[in-house]
């Protein structure tokens, strides 16, 4: 759809001298701070070039940067050139777009504009009975005014009568125009230009790798903490900040509308999804809060923690070392902390918990969709993807071969072949399963870290000298020693590891080629995402999955390689581990973002200031946004993938921590504000672009909500100790009472330890010092005792427990499954008051080219028909043309 301007282009090009200098006026400083017009206060500012003018600058660079400007000039743009105040060598080149330009470039992106006031009735709100509360949360009406709602049309320059133009200075938002100069400068990348030994470049952003330009940017509004005085200065900027950004309306609701006009569609639509997000974790949180309070509540009255706690049955329990030699005998009443702990989190409230988030996963992704419908048509963007997007410079650059499109049937530029094709996908998912496995072997790493620091910490934790450790011996554990600095140091290898592949990542992509720049933000996200899913998660599924499942019994235990024996769970189970593990990680990383997203910006900011000698003296608009940091090209895609990695944490491993929810939910109020106050304090303002909706992260959430089923109903099975609860609750626990027969969980600890007879250990594992007063120990496992005829092997409760776990996982699935696929049937993905509203506005756009279409035709016949009926009235007899007319 560019053609027709690149052909205007490439004749532009080719009638450039080489050393011909742009004419462009120069400029001074008229010192008004927040100016966002040229010097005449007429034209505004639509964009900032910025360039470093030396004389001994390099000849390529100058002669490519006239012949840019010149460019620019030829299509249409106006500009003004303006030194700095504080550099010399800085210059400042502002880019204004007429009116005309405006509407030519409005028409090739197919933008549309209002047409005719909405006049639909909108449905009231459910809440509306409520808004003497409600209004409190909402962003102050007085200051962000409500905008007038539009039925929109595809603009066309010839048809301006028949749109909503009140004011042309406003009709085009600034972020419409901003895209517009985005768009000028891709259609001069298209053209390629030369430089010494015949090398072509393309692309703005080859111009600022290069130096040619130091910086490229729309301005901001004004001063984001004080409102501009200035006439025709707008105060978006504050408004945003003050109702938005600021840390004092943490409580409000985003200012959605003015988002999108502001920075563009592809912000707004992030901010609409972090937002509906962060809406939607309040009633996780709300119930996990209650599932916790109720655990809480109940780890006293629990029958199997008071057994472990009571002296008479727990403390006259003495269990078996968990690893050779050096580990000692140990009463089964000293992890009563320990057992009580985990009664919170492993309680029969988890298992609704965990069934209540799987159906939660399912609305949050039906009523996204609804919601971002509802957002596609305010938006205008429902058929934007039905646009043809154009290839990436860095692409076309590269297009050295030629083949024949089987669509059009014309042969094009592509740059590689077939196979080239393969072999550059190749060595990407090569170096994706690269990465995958150099995360595995970390996870052998550290769980050899594991093998070995339990076991000294068993050593040092139950020795009797180390005075100093008395008091802490009742709650620190060898388990939980192990745990959180295993936890620690695998948090530390997964932050490495992600800086060293996020570069690879990106250098793969770039390798691969990607057509398109929705095809370059794919790839990479699909590569990034399996490398961190692997990266944060296969930790936590090593606890939940493999942790303490193939241990053997003491007398004969497994060994990792040959010489690490293998670790075992708590008495209690994997499962508080596994909390230790989430509640680190979610912390960790948390905080380490935040760092990232505050302390490294400002810290930049205010050493950019200090170098570079800012006085006393006004600073023009444009210079105080150079100073601050350029948005990155993937800004918006880390954001995303902090959040999705966040999604999974609360999803995935739900059942073992039900407070994940409300601290995904604390973390998104800040992550909110933290996100706002930066993009609209400390970075230049973004150049705006159009998205429809969360693109390749909306399949990626799916795959997670359903991968979220299977793993918390493993979990439930095969981690949380529930399962032989309600075994021995059902099948092993039945008394008489009088005339009836009762349940009870009384003896349960006592059933599900077997007995071990210490005779029978090995010389190797055999503990050190003199044990002839213990003559048994017991072990968290369902096996036979000794003397049984069929000694150490499983038992029928073992068999009795698997059967019912796996039963439990497909009842669960199926149950949860199908109720995830009523509810996705049952709730639309797009409103009926949509529909209504896309079929009206269809039907309005067809009235007002048909309208048009006939005046047309008869503006074009009428001289013709006029003709026609002279030259009948003239050879017509007289009776009949009294007859006829």
């Amino acid at each position: 759809m560019y053609d027709i301007m690149e052909e205007e282009v490439y004749e532009f090009q080719a009638a450039e001298l080489s050393d011909k200098p742009c004419v462009c006026p120069q400029a001074e400083f008229n010192d008004k701070p927040d100016s966002s017009f040229f010097n005449d206060g007429v034209r505004k500012i639509d964009f900032i070039l910025v360039y470093e003018d030396e004389d001994k600058k390099d000849f390529d660079k100058k002669q490519t940067f006239q012949r840019r400007k010149a460019s620019l000039m030829k299509m249409g743009m106006e500009l003004e050139a303006t030194q700095s105040v504080i550099d010399e060598k800085l210059m400042f080149v502002k880019v204004h777009m007429p009116w005309d330009v405006l509407c030519t470039y409005a028409e090739v992106l197919h933008i549309k504009l209002p047409i005719q006031p909405n006049d639909l009735a909108s449905r009231p709100s459910p809440w509306r009975f409520f808004s003497f509360i409600t209004k409190y949360f909402y962003p102050n009406e007085d200051l962000i005014k409500k905008e007038a709602e539009y039925f929109t049309a595809p603009f066309e320059k010839n048809r301006l009568e028949f749109f909503h133009i009140r004011d042309r200075s406003t009709f085009f938002t600034p972020s419409m125009r901003s895209r517009m100069v985005s768009l000028a400068f891709y259609i001069l990348s298209r053209a390629p230009y030369e430089i010494r030994g015949n090398i072509k470049k393309f692309g703005i952003t080859k111009l600022l790798d290069s130096g040619v330009y130091k910086a490229a940017y729309p301005l901001h509004d004004c001063r984001f903490n004080a409102e501009s005085k200035e006439e025709g200065c707008s105060n978006e900027r504050f408004l945003l900040y003050e109702e938005w950004a600021h840390p004092k309306s943490f409580y409000k609701m985003q200012p959605l509308d003015l988002i999108r006009k502001y920075y563009g569609e592809k912000i707004g639509i992030y901010f609409a999804w972090l937002g509906f997000y962060t809406i939607m974790l309040t009633l996780a949180a709300v119930v996990g809060l209650g599932c916790f309070i109720y655990g809480y509540k109940t780890q006293e009255t629990s029958t199997w923690s008071m057994e472990v706690c009571d002296p008479e049955i727990g403390g006259k329990i003495v269990m078996c070392p968990q690893c050779d030699r050096e580990c000692k005998y140990w009463r089964l009443n000293s992890t009563c902390e320990a057992s009580k702990k985990l009664c919170i989190f492993d309680n029969f409230g988890t298992l609704v918990f965990a069934v209540f988030m799987s159906v939660w996963v399912t609305l949050f992704l039906e009523f996204w969709k609804r919601y971002q419908a509802e957002l596609e048509y305010a938006w205008d963007t429902v058929e934007f993807l039905e646009q043809e997007e154009p290839p990436r410079p860095e692409y076309e650059a590269k297009c050295i071969y030629e083949r024949k499109n089987p669509i059009t049937g014309v042969k094009e530029k592509v740059p590689y072949t077939g196979c080239g094709r393969c072999i550059r996908v190749s060595i990407g998912i090569g170096t994706v399963i690269f990465g995958i496995f150099l995360i595995l072997a970390s996870i052998v790493a550290v769980t050899v870290y594991r093998l070995a620091a339990f076991f000294a910490f068993s050593a040092k934790l139950r020795t009797q000298d180390l005075k100093e450790l008395e008091p802490l011996k009742e709650y620190v554990t060898p388990q939980m020693a192990t745990s959180v600095t295993a936890s620690l140091i695998s948090f530390v290898v997964i932050m490495i590891l992600n800086i060293l592949y996020e570069r690879v990542a990106i250098w793969i992509t770039n390798f691969e080629l990607p057509r398109t720049k929705t095809d370059y933000e794919n790839s990479l996200t699909l590569k990034m995402f399996l490398f961190q899913f692997v990266n944060y998660y296969s930790s936590c599924f090593y606890i939940a999955f493999f942790k303490g499942k193939a241990v053997g019994f003491p007398g004969d235990p497994v060994y990792l390689m040959g010489k690490y024996r293998n670790e075992e769970c708590d008495p209690g189970g994997c499962l508080i581990e596994l909390t230790t593990q989430l509640s680190i990680i979610m912390g960790g990383k948390a905080i380490w973002n935040n760092i990232q997203e505050v302390l490294l910006p400002w810290v930049k900011n205010l050493i950019f200031r200090y170098c570079t000698n800012a006085t006393s003296q006004v600073i023009p608009r444009w210079e105080q946004d150079y100073r601050l940091q350029p948005f990155a090209k993937l800004g918006l895609f880390y954001e995303y993938l902090e959040m999705v990695i966040q999604f999974g944490f609360v999803t995935l491993f739900v059942a073992s921590f039900p407070l994940a929810p409300i601290l995904a939910l604390v973390n998104n109020l800040f992550e909110i504000r933290v996100d706002a106050w930066k993009i609209t304090t400390q970075f230049r303002r973004v150049v705006p672009e159009k998205a429809q909706d969360i693109g390749a992260w909306q399949p990626i959430l799916q795959g997670v909500a359903i991968l979220a089923v299977a793993s918390n109903a493993m979990i439930i099975a095969f981690t949380s100790d529930m399962i032989p609860r309600l075994v021995y609750y059902w099948s092993f626990s039945v008394y008489p009472y009088g005339d009836h027969s009762t349940h009870t969980m009384e003896g349960y600890i006592n059933s599900s330890l077997s007995v071990f007879n210490t005779s029978d250990f090995s010389s190797h594992s055999r503990p050190m010092g003199n044990i002839s007063n213990i003559t048994t120990c017991r072990y968290r496992d369902f096996r036979f005792p000794p003397g049984h005829p069929r000694q150490y092997e499983y038992n029928m409760y073992y068999w009795h427990v698997i059967a019912a776990k796996m039963a439990f996982i497909i009842v669960v699935e199926h149950i949860v499954y199908l109720t995830k696929f009523i509810l996705s049937y049952v709730i639309p993905d797009v409103p009926y008051a949509v529909k209504e509203q896309i079929k009206r506005e269809k039907y309005l756009t067809q009235v007002i080219l048909h309208e048009t279409n006939l005046k047309l035709v008869t503006k074009r016949l009428k001289p013709f028909s006029d003709d026609l009926i002279e030259h009948a009235k003239a050879n017509m007899p007289m009776e009949e043309m009294e007859l006829d007319f």
